[in-house]
């Protein structure tokens, strides 16, 4: 902070008129007060500085390496201290190696202190990692006569891992963002299982799924796995994707067990799932026409794949080019694609144009040509039945994952070979085989396993 000289007669300004003074004024400048008449002003007594008797010696500095331009790193172990009654302060191990001992908490510590202790990480905020915490259970108490309604317990941050997550979706601590809901997903059915992720350059997941399992007429089981991808062109396009996995699943769930063939079953369910994202369109208020009525918006739109493993058969249907592949228990059998993607480069290598090498490498290649939503052409949903010999795990994608497995042979070196037993674990492994390859779109995959039985078709 600066300070200003003060005059020699100790006054800033003039006593009759107010006005400033220099130091060396002997008469008002502006009403001609006579400043020498003034008492002299009497001097502060003096405030020396007091001398600390006990003699503080600091430690030497850390070696510097030669050519470097900064010493060896000192962690707060190494300097020692006193508190204010000159006894040495305790010292905490500084690890490197790890997150240090928490320190021994006082008798007097309520169960709401966060505990965590030692070093503070915190990491980026991984989706995969996000979990919710319940808090630690309160000491048994005698029932009360009406306790009152608790709110639902705040979830833990996963960036810092000590603070509370507000309302708003940030923590309270360090400020974080915490993931959504979408951003990360896993869901198990019996056998199958399903997890879909974000991705790590799309702000928002617009992948939607459902697995499911049910039971046929006669008893025998059944698993459902829809897919779904929504067009980042159209509005709205995560609510497209999850109103129609939940149509198909649905559907799906009401005519498996009234004996409908799985076939016909797909074939209901993928109409069933267009006519929920056609019904979107047409909710007043939803497409933000209201504010820029002059704006052209696309309609909501996904595309569509699924599958059914029932009674020996396998049935697969789809809109779009989200895919199913079929991977053998056996890597030594072939596997294959069940679908065709409708896509400009599909149009292009069907129409004997182009060969698929040059159909892909074209920019135009994932331009698709059929879609579920209002401004789709005629709604053509393709279905197809197999059913193998041996047994396997059906898996069913978005172009988030085939984009680095495209080919049947790659898919099948990317599944893990425990997949049909652990499916969970294949659908992460899966997704992370996407990630670490970059992560351009949201990743969705569900696991299937089939399963021959000895009344099946063939033997394994």
């Amino acid at each position: 902070m600066s300070q200003k000289p003060k005059p020699s007669h100790g006054l800033a300004a003039c006593p009759g008129c107010a006005e400033p003074l220099d130091s060396g004024d002997r008469f008002c400048g502006a009403c001609g007060y006579d400043l020498s008449a003034l008492p002299a002003a009497e001097a502060e007594p003096d405030r020396p500085t007091v001398a600390i008797v006990t003699p503080v010696t600091w430690p030497d500095a850390p070696p510097r390496d030669p050519g470097s331009l900064s010493t060896m790193t000192q962690h707060p172990g190494d300097l020692p201290g006193t508190d204010s009654g000159g006894r040495d302060l305790p010292t905490i191990e500084v690890r490197t190696d790890g997150p240090a001992p928490a320190p021994a908490a006082p008798a007097s510590a309520t169960a709401s202190g966060t505990g965590t202790g030692g070093d503070f990480e915190l990491a980026a905020p991984d989706p995969r990692t996000a979990v919710r915490t319940d808090p630690p259970a309160a000491p048994a108490q005698a029932p009360a006569a009406a306790a009152p309604a608790t709110a639902p317990a705040a979830a833990l941050c996963v960036a810092c891992r000590a603070g509370r997550v507000d309302t708003d979706g940030y923590c309270e601590n360090c400020g974080h963002a915490q993931p959504r809901e979408r951003d990360h997903m896993e869901r198990e059915a019996g056998p199958a299982a399903a997890v879909s992720d974000r991705g790590l350059r799309h702000h928002r997941n617009e992948d939607a799924f459902a697995v499911s399992a049910t039971t046929l007429p006669d008893g025998s089981p059944a698993l459902l796995a829809i897919v779904c991808d929504g067009v980042s062109s159209a509005t709205r396009p995560d609510d497209a994707s999850a109103a129609a996995a939940a149509a198909a699943d649905a559907s799906l769930l009401a005519a498996l067990p009234r004996g409908t063939h799985p076939q016909q079953a797909m074939h209901e369910a993928i109409v069933a799932a267009a006519e929920a994202v056609n019904s979107l369109a047409e909710e007043p208020g939803q497409d933000g026409s209201e504010h820029d009525p002059h704006r052209h918006r696309n309609a909501p739109a996904c595309t569509i794949v699924g599958s059914i493993v029932a009674d020996g058969l396998l049935v697969v249907g789809w809109v779009g080019d989200s895919r199913a592949y079929w991977v053998p228990d056996d890597r030594g059998t072939q596997s294959v694609r069940l679908t065709e993607d409708d896509s400009w480069a599909a149009q292009m290598v069907a129409a004997g144009l182009m060969n698929e090498a040059e159909a892909y490498a074209d920019e135009r290649a994932h331009a698709i040509t059929g879609w579920l939503g209002a401004d789709s052409y005629e709604l053509e949903p393709h279905t197809a039945s197999f059913k193998p010999d041996h047994s396997g795990v059906v898996v069913v994608c978005t172009d988030g994952l085939w984009n680095y497995a495209e080919g049947p042979e790659d898919m099948a070196r990317v599944v893990p070979a425990d997949a049909a037993e652990r499916p969970l674990h294949g659908a992460q492994v899966l997704v992370g085989h996407a990630l670490d390859g970059g992560g351009h779109d949201n990743i969705t995959v569900a696991l299937v396993p089939f399963t021959v039985t000895p009344h099946g078709a063939g033997s394994a």
